[in-house]
């Protein structure tokens, strides 16, 4: 199962496919690209608990953040 392609507009009318963006960041080094991502997805979860920990019920009216997301088919 392939990946759908995202892309992003950044300004006026420039689309930019993200892969395409995070591979050349690496200069088409997939390990180094795959590496980075996951790295900022950990600290991303991280700050997410820490978030999650330090924010009080009434800020989101109950809303707590969760660290996985769910799928478009999950209900």
């Amino acid at each position: 199962m392939s990946a759908p392609q995202r892309q992003t507009e950044i300004e006026e009318g420039e689309v930019v496919d993200e892969f395409t963006a995070a591979l050349a960041w690496h200069d088409g080094n997939t390990e180094a690209t795959i590496r980075t991502l996951l790295d900022d997805c950990k600290h991303l979860r991280e700050q997410l608990a820490l978030a999650g920990a330090t924010m009080s019920v009434g800020f989101a009216r109950g809303w707590r953040p969760s660290l996985d997301r769910k799928r478009e088919n999950d209900a």
